[in-house]
């Protein structure tokens, strides 16, 4: 895994100057949050606690003066004895600190060591007059000679504009809450450079990571600047495996959908058109990082700065990790034993649904052959998915063509995509099942969506509820993350931390499939809402758009389902019955018991359903 870490990095090559002009126009904010809790440790240690993590430095101030040195420490995770964690593993966050005095009524911001993996390279660099800073929940105190009461402390916590009152979630399930909650403050607190970062080691924009980091900061806020800021880094600076690439698309078709502002989609028409790939295809519509166009014309085309001519050997790194040498829980990582192969349906999955946006977009363009011909690809790279990565007899998907082997990573992806036919759902959902959360936390984004998308809500939910075992967000929780973790587990991945937006898939699957609340239109004209909101007997939600928001009420109680539903001025919604509606009432007046979509335009509406 390091080997090819470092040659991704490598490949990244964008100069530190590069780095500080994509922060210009940002709107970074700077909140001073108090302790939550204070432990005396002993007659001169202090415990912190400040609840939850942030990336910033600690400013103290004290109306007494000491002449002796002050040990800080500051980190993310406790040990066992209620002590800030001095080798916490992973990249998990620790760093001491000792000031020579502590002057009295003088504010004194900590200054912290920079870390030379972050912030250096291709890591997004912060201005000098913020300083260094990193991300930590707690801060130990040692040597203090004065008493304890006479300082003020604070948490000085870094982030990009952030409105928290734009969204809400609240329901039966409390577990569901809390790792709401959770995933929400991770986008907040993840968003310290002004763009969509991979986490605290590296602090490098990936597509993968930026394109969950976008579907759960628009589940939450609206507001899209940094988003579009990360879209446009990507144009100049892609990085690779193959499937990472094949985020690009999907993120402008995102913001389009959310915003309605078509000049990011003018302006990058053709440089999204080269980040499908197509260019690698095959006669019979598939791609392979093993094509012989894939050549260093291409590379420098698709905006890499230095093309290493050995790079097909690497950039099929699947949805999880290659085998890297290190000791961990699985000996396959995180991808559920997927078979490498040249020709894999993971990657012709993403490029599937890559050509379906792309025929879109040429039609909001008006580019009506282009919406041709990627509808047509598109159809192509479907059929042969289905005719040459199918296993007929077993009813679900081969890892590629050349193996017999399946993993949940080449069934969840088409069935996130819509290639999965009709006559198949059943048998390929029903092998996803028995897998479990057999994949990464990444991963989990095409797992969640796939099972909303086939019906399968109550098992989706469940996964994310799951309490037991350690792949699970719970764990997060249980072991004291405030943000959610890059992998479930360092066991799983030796050199994770514990602030990756990546790990945020609830969140946007709460909104966008549970309670289905997205745009149907572009920019939100019209939203459309399909709850799956599966055994949960109550749900409040409010989600941002651009014309304000939409606040919706549910209840259950027996056979009969109430909804109350605000919709914003300027738009209007489709609200899809849910199945096995017998009959019902919209606004006092009766639903046809075959009615599937009611239109609900600006303003409160009551929707009563009885099964």
């Amino acid at each position: 895994m390091k080997k090819h870490i470092y040659i991704c990095l490598a490949l990244l090559s964008i100069s530190i100057s590069q780095a500080q002009n994509s922060l210009k126009n940002i709107d970074l904010r700077t909140t001073d949050v108090k302790p939550t809790k204070v432990d005396k440790l002993d007659t001169e240690s202090y415990l912190i606690d400040f609840g939850k993590a942030f990336f910033g430095t600690v400013q103290l101030s004290s109306t007494r003066g000491q002449v002796d040195s002050l040990v800080i420490h500051l980190g993310e995770k406790l040990n066992d004895e209620n002590r800030i964690d001095r080798d916490p593993g992973g990249t998990i966050r620790y760093q001491k600190v000792v000031l020579k005095n502590l002057p009295a009524n003088q504010k004194i911001k900590v200054k912290l060591t920079p870390d030379k993996r972050n912030s250096t390279g291709a890591a997004i660099l912060l201005p000098d007059s913020i300083g260094v800073v990193m991300p930590f929940r707690y801060c130990e105190i040692e040597n203090l000679k004065i008493p304890f009461k006479e300082l003020s402390i604070h948490q000085r916590a870094l982030h990009n504009k952030f409105n928290d009152n734009a969204s809400s979630f609240s329901s039966s399930n409390k577990i569901l809450d809390s790792i709401w909650q959770l995933c929400k403050h991770t986008i907040k607190a993840t968003s310290f450079t002004g763009l969509y970062v991979d986490g605290d080691r590296e602090r490098i924009p990936y597509e993968a990571d930026a394109y969950i980091n976008q579907l759960s900061h628009y589940s939450v806020d609206s507001l899209y600047n940094m988003a579009r800021r990360t879209n446009a880094y990507f144009i100049e600076n892609p990085t690779w495996p193959t499937e990472w690439l094949l985020h690009t698309v999907p993120m402008f078709y995102t913001d389009y959908m959310y915003t309605g502002d078509l000049k990011t989609l003018q302006d990058h028409y053709e440089n999204l058109k080269l980040k499908t790939l197509m260019d690698l295809e095959r006669e019979d519509g598939l791609i392979s990082s093993s094509s012989p166009h894939l050549n260093k014309e291409l590379i420098e085309k698709l905006g890499f700065k230095k093309p290493d001519t050995k790079i097909k050997d690497i950039i099929d790194w699947p949805p999880a990790q290659k085998d890297t040498g290190w000791k961990l829980a699985t000996a396959e990582g995180e991808r559920d034993g997927y078979e490498i192969v040249p020709v894999n349906t993971v990657v012709n999955s993403f490029y599937y649904y890559n050509l379906k946006l792309m025929a879109e977009i040429a039609g909001f363009l008006d580019k009506n052959e282009d919406a041709i011909l990627f509808k047509k690809k598109a159809n192509t790279v479907k059929e042969t998915i289905n005719t040459k990565l199918f296993n007929k007899e077993k009813g679900y998907y081969i890892d590629g063509e050349g193996s017999a082997h399946s993993s949940l990573h080449a069934n969840m992806m088409p069935l996130a995509f819509g290639l999965v036919p009709k006559e198949h759902i059943t048998s390929v959902t029903d092998f996803i099942k028995t897998r479990g959360m057999a994949c990464s936390v990444y991963g989990a984004q095409y797992l969640l969506e796939g099972l909303y998308k086939s019906g399968e809500a109550q098992y989706a939910l469940d996964l994310i509820t799951e309490t037991k075992g350690d792949r699970t967000w719970w764990n997060m929780i249980q072991v004291g993350a405030t943000m959610t973790m890059e992998a479930w587990d360092v066991k799983y991945k030796p050199n994770a931390d514990w602030n990756h937006a990546w790990g945020t898939p609830p969140l946007n699957i709460t909104t966008r499939h549970m309670w289905g609340i997205k745009p149907k239109a572009p920019g939100f004209k019209v939203a459309e809402i399909q709850p799956q909101l599966a055994n949960l007997t109550y749900s409040n939600i409010k989600v941002p758009t651009k014309h304000g928001a939409i606040i919706a009420n549910f209840k259950k109680d027996k056979n009969n389902r109430h909804y109350n539903i605000e919709i914003p001025d300027n738009m209007s919604a489709e609200f899809t019955v849910p199945p096995n509606n017998l009959k019902g009432r919209h606004n006092g007046k009766k639903i046809k018991p075959s009615q599937k979509i009611i239109i609900l335009k600006s303003g409160v509406h009551s929707i009563d359903l009885k099964q």
